[in-house]
């Protein structure tokens, strides 16, 4: 993808590749020489390399569904070029190509040029660096819905509990 036409989405919401497991919806957040940060309800913070994706679609009129605030201090791993990104992940858990029969998780334990290592359970996994489509590691940012909706349960769950105790007093 062209990182002058990636530049100009910074910022807004957007769908990488049209459909299918790596299909994603999130908000742009940078654009790099070889690849872009994208920031997803349901993966966190996602690296796609450029080269690897197909298309990217913003609705002009409606924009797509995203409702997840960033908080001013949010921060994550950067990098100049992927590689970089690759060295600044190292000894994180991260899941390789999402969605797909080729994703791969893991702790990141060796990045060179050609390859890197990948260690699950009493697995080394070695993935081609060029047939790597996305990354991501463990930052995500809860959603404000998700979270109302739990602490509506709790709310609820706890109502219920009293009402019970009181119940169960009332008819001793």
């Amino acid at each position: 993808m062209n990182k002058e036409i990636l530049s100009s989405l910074v910022g807004k919401v957007v769908k990488v590749n049209r459909g299918g497991h790596d299909s994603r919806v999130g908000q742009l957040l940078t654009v790099e020489e070889d690849y872009f940060v994208l920031l997803t309800k349901e993966d966190g913070v996602l690296y796609y390399k450029g080269h690897h994706v197909k298309s990217l679609t913003d609705n002009t009129k409606k924009g797509l569904e995203f409702t997840l605030l960033i908080p001013e201090d949010f921060a994550y791993i950067g990098g100049k070029v992927f590689t970089e990104v690759l060295n600044n992940l190292k000894y994180k858990w991260v899941t390789i190509n999402r969605g797909g029969h080729e994703k791969y998780q893991g702790v990141l334990d060796d990045i060179n040029d050609d390859y890197v290592t990948i260690v699950f359970h009493e697995e080394v996994i070695r993935v081609s660096t060029f047939h790597i489509k996305n990354i991501s590691y463990d930052l995500k940012i809860e959603d404000p819905e998700k979270e109302e909706k739990e602490k509506k349960e709790k709310d609820e769950s706890d109502k219920k509990g009293k009402e019970q105790e009181t119940q169960k007093t009332e008819s001793n």
